[in-house]
């Protein structure tokens, strides 16, 4: 089953204009700044988290190739 068959443009529509009746036409681009700017942040800590993984290999990987002494 093809998602182009279950969500065609007269679906688009209905939704629209329910979403309209329910936020009201004022409140709909606030929600889609909204939703931009988390999906913004969201990047970011997703790239933090990949720099901070990387960055803790990096160090654990030194540490195993030091010499032990301490025999």
């Amino acid at each position: 089953m093809f998602l182009g068959e279950i969500f065609g443009p007269d679906l688009l529509i209905v939704v629209i204009v329910v979403a309209v009746l329910v936020f009201g036409g004022s409140a709909i681009p606030k929600l889609a700044r909204n939703l931009g700017s988390a999906k913004t942040e969201f990047e970011k800590g997703l790239k933090t988290a990949k720099g901070a993984d990387t960055t803790t290999k990096a160090s654990d990987t030194t540490e195993a190739k030091a010499p032990d002494t301490d025999k």
